[in-house]
């Protein structure tokens, strides 16, 4: 969007919401999978599908040398939405391990976790080159190698195939679904800790495209290459991954309202690193631009992947038995939206400060804003349970146990949507 379209930091963070919508409706993909099987099987062809559709979109982007705006936009969006329906099938396979293999849910979640930073870290570390060696346009192409091993991993998974499908009942079954999800998020003991997660995440204003243009365009900014930022980038992955080991390993046991008031806590706190930075208080002290930078990603990440994981433990406890999968996925895509809803507020606030691709007089203004607004949803934990974070986990152990290994998880709602009801 800076180099290739040229556009303002504001409208750069509102075209980034509107890329990331498939992300907010990965209900509708949990859905599909769950629901729909394609020549018998529920996983396999989702895989393989996504992975086309990122190879067709990353090469669209990456071989029109005169991209329109909106093309770009819709492109980037067909990209997002081949990584959104192989994450959710992704989570419909650990849900459905999870439910077989109970005792290991725990580590399941972990190595994803872990997994997705070690990505991040890989992919950061070696983006900044990539696009100096051959420009963004370039490095779109890149993509389609990893877009083409989703389709593999579709390819190699041993799956086992479902026959005589009625394919006639799918309505049915969708509003079964649909309608069981509903009655359960209608519950105060979930929707409360939902309208939390909504609010912590709506009102962490997302300006970091103005941040990005500051970093690499302003002349009283650090003008970083386009390597430094990569590396930035991957400190910050390096961060979350210790995030995420420092949860598992010490946090893990504390009181979910205790660990949020302190994550949140910090997180506004951590924001400050940002102001310091663009009123250039660290050169007063003589730390120089790229080791504060790289101390305040770090520092960042992990705080926000703290905050992040009760939320996930959290989201694991409110998922009823039986749409496991789906229902995360509903679950998540609330705080995707939170996600969408920060970044466009984050391109408003920009907009009204006149932050533009040359103008950053008040850029700090912006940052303060954001951190003030980091720790107000201090105010709203009364909507979260308190206590040990295992408690309700440990009532619904011998539930998941008794589950039928080869079942997905939206089978037994299926069939027993009409006792519930």
């Amino acid at each position: 969007m800076k180099d290739v379209q040229r556009v303002q930091p504001s409208e750069a963070q509102v075209y980034s919401g509107i890329t990331s919508i498939p992300w907010i409706i990965k209900p509708i993909w949990g859905l599909l999978t769950d629901v729909v099987p394609i020549m018998g099987y529920r996983r396999r062809p989702y895989f393989i599908l996504s992975g086309m559709l990122g190879v067709v979109s990353m090469l669209f982007i990456s071989l029109h040398s005169k991209q329109q705006l909106v093309f770009a936009i819709l492109e980037l969006t067909a990209g997002n939405l081949a990584g959104a329906v192989a994450d959710v099938t992704v989570d419909a396979c650990v849900a459905q391990n999870s439910i077989s293999h109970p005792s290991r849910a725990a580590d399941m979640q972990s190595l994803c976790t872990l997994s997705y930073s070690f990505g991040g870290l890989l992919g950061f570390s070696i983006s900044g080159v990539f696009i100096h060696l051959i420009g963004p346009k370039g490095v779109f192409g890149l993509l389609t190698f990893p877009a083409a091993l989703i389709s593999l991993v579709g390819i190699l998974l041993s799956e086992p195939q479902v026959s005589n499908f009625a394919y006639n009942e799918v309505n049915q079954k969708f509003h079964d679904a649909a309608k069981s999800m509903w009655t359960t998020l209608k519950g105060p003991d979930v929707w409360r800790p939902c309208l939390y997660m909504y609010i912590s995440t709506m009102v962490s204003l997302n300006i970091n495209e103005g941040l990005f243009y500051w970093y690499t365009g302003s002349k009283e900014g650090p003008s970083f290459s386009k390597e430094a930022v990569g590396y930035i980038f991957s400190m910050g992955a390096i961060g979350s991954f210790l995030g995420a080991l420092l949860y598992q390993n010490v946090l893990k046991n504390r009181s979910l309202r205790d660990m949020l008031f302190w994550t949140q806590l910090l997180f506004g706190l951590a924001g400050m690193l940002d102001l310091m930075l663009v009123q250039r208080m660290n050169l007063r002290f003589g730390i120089p631009d790229y080791l504060f930078i790289v101390i305040g990603e770090a520092v960042s990440q992990m705080i926000y992947r703290l905050k992040w994981m009760p939320l996930l433990v959290l989201c694991s406890k409110l998922c009823p038995s039986g749409i496991e999968g789906t229902f995360f996925a509903l679950l998540m895509s609330i705080g995707n939206f939170g996600d969408l809803s920060s970044s466009w507020g984050g391109g408003l606030l920009l907009h009204m400060l006149n932050v533009t691709r040359i103008k950053f007089e008040d850029l700090w203004l912006a940052i303060l804003i954001r951190n003030i607004l980091r720790v107000s949803p201090l105010c709203l934990l009364f909507l979260v349970p308190k206590g040990d974070p295992n408690a309700f986990m440990l009532s619904t152990k011998d539930e998941a146990e008794t589950s039928e290994p080869d079942n997905i998880e939206l089978a037994s709602l299926i069939h027993s949507v009409d006792d519930k009801f």
